[in-house]
């Protein structure tokens, strides 16, 4: 094997390892942080620094692969150009993915919440810790179960509007 053809698998090599570290970098804090699974708080720590670094990283990696394939496009055949088009499209999806709060994504509000009355709200244990609000003589109460996941409930307690949020 020729020394240039030692460089052109060295930075074959180079630019896997780019792409892997990237979507590794951007993937490994929604791993972390999804709904309904136990977390650390040294795992939450980890997840929120991950996330804040992945947009400068990722726009880096970027950059520098960019370069790479354009330096190992020429003189490659057609099948290695797609091979670095394909190595590079997972590298651009996240580096916007980076930019993106693809944890709001996970939780949504519940658009049309329907309520019950504590003694016709069967779903709700005697152990359940819930979130009350009493306004006006009127209380109600929503499930932290159900608030982890959606975040933002909108009611109206006592005649007035309200958004309650967990």
């Amino acid at each position: 094997m020729s020394t240039n053809s030692r460089g052109r698998v060295f930075l074959w090599l180079a630019l896997l390892l780019l792409v892997v570290l990237s979507v590794a970098l951007v993937l490994t804090p929604v791993w972390i942080i999804q709904p309904f699974k136990p977390q650390t708080e040294r795992g939450v720590a980890w997840s929120y620094s991950l996330r804040s670094w992945s947009p400068l990283l990722t726009l880096a990696a970027s950059m520098l692969a960019v370069a790479l394939v354009v330096y190992l496009w020429r003189g490659a055949r057609w099948w290695r150009k797609i091979a670095l088009v394909v190595m590079l499209l997972p590298l651009l999806a996240v580096t916007w993915l980076a930019r993106q709060n693809h944890f709001e994504w996970m939780f949504n509000p519940l658009p049309n919440a329907a309520y019950a009355k504590a003694n016709a709200a069967d779903q709700v244990a005697d152990a359940d810790m819930v979130l009350a609000v009493e306004n006006n003589g009127e209380a109600v109460a929503y499930p932290v179960r159900l608030m982890a996941y959606h975040h933002v409930v909108q009611d109206v307690v006592g005649g007035k509007p309200i958004v309650a949020t967990y």
